[in-house]
Order: C-alpha cells, then structure tokens, then sequence
C-alpha cells in the first residue's frame, strides 16, 4: 500500500508537466543501452542520508534480452569490496515504463535525457517492509555535462526529495570502472552474482572474476 501511495503521488507530479511526457515520447529504449556512470542520487532509502557521503560512483549497463526484457547491471562499493547485480525488467504497457515486482522493481523510467549523454532515471523499489524511491543522473562520460546536473536537481526537489536527501556521489570508479570492463570483455552473463571484486582479468562464461 504504501509503495502504491508513492507511485501514485509521483504519476500526479509527473502528469503535470504534459510537455515533459510528450518529449520522452519520442525515447527508443534502444538509446539507453550501453555503459553509463551514476554519478548522482536522491532517494528516500532509510540509510541513505547516514551512508550517502561514503557513497562512490556507480557503473551501469543497459542491454535488452532477445525477448526484450531490459537488463540492468550494475557495480557499486560495498563494505566487501565490489558488488555486481543483475536485474531483468519488463515493459509496462505502450509507455517508456519497466518494472519487475518480483524482484523489487515496481517502476523505472526516464525522466528526462539529451537521447546521447545523460539521463535522469527514476526508480520505485520495495524490499521487504521498506518502500522507496530514487532519482539518478546516468552520465556516459565521468564529468557529467551542467545542464544534466541541473536537470537532476530538477526532478529531485520537484519530486519533493530534500537536500539531505540528495547526493553526488564519491569520485571513486573503481567498481564502476570494473564492471563496464568485464562487460565489455563479453565475460558477464545475465545471472545475479555478488561478491568481492579482485579485478578483470580472465573472462568466464558466467561472471566477472571476483564476483562469484
């Protein structure tokens, strides 16, 4: 119910801005896919504002499935070393809207993008008795242009999250950095896998070495 109240509360901000809505219409999800760096958050996770100054940038890649599932893979900085996860998304309806309830995922968009360099991606997740949601700037390069950042800052205070609430993450790309190498490399398979992350070195038909 309460992850119902907070998707329902942010499609009443989001309809508001009809122009917004029209533009992304014009989004393939094809020009999401690729590589990008978080380099900027806002969420409402309990923890978040007591752990968002240790926070280091993340890396994401974006692929779609033969039957058109959007994969998410992402690496962040964990008290372990690295962590990678991997999370298959279904589309909605005729919108630019995924989601997977059985994994946590009970929305994911885009707000708003230039369709080549930055995108502003938000995400509704319920784990357990916790629901939350999330603002993040996906930038393709690790200087992320102003006008995203302004964009960012943009849809957060305007989905009500407070400056506590919000954070450019640590300079750090070592996870990042490593996991958009081995995906590269063509050694990450669509499996879930966590772990502490000793490097890329050899592929393996399932996993990045260090995260098994």
């Amino acid at each position: 119910m309460k992850a119902a109240l907070l998707t329902a509360a942010f499609l009443a901000l989001v309809s508001m801005s009809w122009v917004q809505a029209v533009w992304l219409g014009r989004l393939d999800p094809k020009q999401l896919l690729g590589p990008w760096y978080i380099l900027a958050m806002a969420s409402r996770a309990k923890d978040f504002m007591v752990e968002k100054d240790t926070k280091n940038v993340e890396g994401v890649m974006v692929t779609l499935t033969p039957d058109d599932k959007l994969r998410v893979q992402s690496s962040r900085h964990g008290p372990d070393g690295c962590h990678q996860s991997t999370v298959e998304l279904l589309k909605r309806d005729s919108r630019w809207v995924y989601e997977n309830p059985s994994l946590g995922v009970l929305d994911y968009r885009v707000l708003g993008t230039n369709f080549k360099d930055y995108a502003v991606i938000f995400t509704q997740l319920e784990f357990g008795d916790e629901a939350f949601n999330t603002v993040e700037l996906y930038s393709r390069t690790e200087m992320a242009r102003p006008e995203a950042i302004q964009l960012f800052t943009k849809w957060s205070r305007g989905l009500g999250f407070r400056s506590q609430q919000q954070a450019q993450l640590q300079k750090d790309f070592t996870c990042a950095n490593k996991i958009l190498q081995c995906i590269a490399h063509g050694s990450a398979g669509g499996k879930v896998i966590e772990g502490e992350d000793d490097g890329c070195h050899q592929p393996h038909p399932n996993s990045c070495p260090g995260f098994q």
